[in-house]
């Protein structure tokens, strides 16, 4: 299965599972979770760790991990999947995860890897207490499910009468001794009214504290510094701000052995004005600042810069499937030297050299992605951008081509600012954008698969060295 196909599947589908008074858990798509596992399972689970994907999508690849049989799958690839349940367990809303247990249990799916991941969950987790206070019919259930009926009680009389022959089977758990008291717990009398928690454990995605009235500055580091150099400040602490902000985005994070071109819209409009000047222009350059350090060539073309008349989007386009870079009409706010004018980058290897490097052999070769960044007013011809865009497909243009719309808060109205409906579409107005971003777009060139496939492995590795 393409994998920018199922990605987007995953960020997209948003119609959650439901589960009927007879417990029969019923998805629109489980034939695409089936189709797609069966094609790649370590793709697969990877993905469902990707930022930005559904919630309810992530539970989705919970269940089909756990229904399907692992006979036939190499040793790194369970390896793999063993720790992708055991984040998938703690990263999503404990109904979800219960939802999804109680679905194997109606299924009677008792593979090996169903009675760890049921164990782990209501033996192992922080807050198993108040899950089991909460859920106690449907956990004790889903307990006796993983272990057998009479396995599951034999345990519980085995502890109520301190035999030790019980610990065999709590060897799953990593504290037996708390779980001895947890599986007591399972089978004690119950309190009614207890609130259920509605909170993961441990999410893949951190919980992002904004301020409450979006302003140009406080929309993520990189872009703020920016702001203040395009209103004149060329300090050198702003240039070693930038450059740590930067550093601090990319961090971790690998290389894309790929061809980049990025159509960067610097009109007027993207300057804005008022309280909102610099706003969306910040931004782009931001992710530029960004794209520079992660892209082995990255080539800019600009739109509208020192704008004397309109934005002309297509053309820029048809400059960057050529491999023709325009860096020299915009007046870059990072290479102005406040003191004697001469060109003094604020981050020297993302802001110029990262930019332009290597433009001769991405026009010989073409890019492997263009990436068209613009707050959507293409006003050179009404739907001129669009019209290419259809040109270009029919003609046997197969690179692929994404818009990413920047816009000043997350809430923008874009019904009026699409240049070109059938390009795939991400809006973007903060830093903490960036994180979903990035797989979204790298994932659709030849090199993209391997780059997000890394990212998933490396924050896996290193969720494992953490005790959740």
């Amino acid at each position: 299965m393409n994998t920018a196909t199922l990605l987007d599947h995953l960020r997209t589908h948003s119609m959650p599972p439901a589960l009927s008074r007879a417990g029969v858990l019923s998805w629109d798509d489980a034939e695409f979770h089936r189709t797609a596992y069966d094609s790649d399972p370590e793709t697969y689970v990877l993905l469902a760790l990707t930022p930005g994907v559904h919630e309810h999508q992530r539970a989705r690849v919970l269940l089909q991990v756990l229904s399907a049989s692992r006979a036939g799958i190499d040793q790194h690839t369970r390896v793999t999947l063993d720790k992708a349940t055991r984040a998938l367990l703690f990263a999503l809303a404990p109904n979800h995860v219960i939802t999804v247990l109680l679905a194997l249990r109606q299924r009677r799916v008792n593979h090996k890897h169903v009675t760890r991941a049921v164990l782990t969950f209501i033996l192992d987790h922080p807050d198993a207490e108040l899950l089991i206070a909460a859920r106690r019919p449907a956990l004790r259930d889903c307990f006796e499910h993983a272990l057998g009926k009479a396995t599951a009680r034999g345990c519980v009389r085995e502890i109520a009468g301190g035999s030790e022959s019980h610990r065999k089977l709590l060897r799953f758990s990593a504290n037996p001794a708390v779980a001895v008291e947890r599986v007591r717990q399972l089978y004690a009398p119950g309190t009614h009214g207890v609130p259920v928690l509605t909170e993961p454990i441990a999410p893949l995605e951190p919980t992002r504290h904004r301020e409450p009235i979006v302003t140009v500055t406080n929309r993520g580091d990189i872009a703020a510094t920016l702001v203040h150099a395009y209103r004149g400040d060329a300090s050198p602490e702003l240039r070693s701000a930038l450059a740590g902000y930067v550093s601090a985005a990319t961090d971790g994070l690998p290389r894309l052995a790929a061809n980049v071109a990025l159509v960067l819209d610097t009109s007027d409009s993207m300057r804005g004005y008022g309280e909102r000047e610099w706003a969306l222009l910040s931004q782009a350059e931001a992710l530029r600042l960004v794209l520079a350090r992660l892209c082995d060539n990255l080539t800019v073309i600009e739109a509208g810069a020192a704008q004397t008349g309109p934005t002309d989007l297509a053309t820029a386009l048809l400059d960057a499937l050529a491999g023709r870079p325009s860096r020299a009409a915009f007046a870059d706010p990072t290479t102005q030297s406040a003191e004697s004018g001469t060109s003094t980058p604020l981050v020297e290897s993302a802001a110029v050299t990262g930019a332009t490097r290597d433009a001769g052999a991405l026009a010989a070769g073409g890019p492997d992605l263009v990436v068209i960044v613009t707050d959507g007013y293409e006003n050179r011809l009404p739907g001129d951008l669009a019209r290419v865009v259809a040109t270009l497909l029919r003609i046997g243009v197969r690179t692929p081509i994404v818009l990413c719309q920047s816009t000043f808060t997350g809430r923008d109205e874009l019904s009026l600012r699409d240049p070109a409906p059938a390009l795939p579409h991400q809006r973007c107005w903060h830093q903490d954008d960036f994180a979903a971003l990035l797989p979204w777009m790298f994932v659709r060139c030849p090199a993209g698969k391997d780059w997000v496939l890394a990212t998933a492995r490396a924050f896996l590795d290193g969720r494992e060295g953490v005790r959740t």
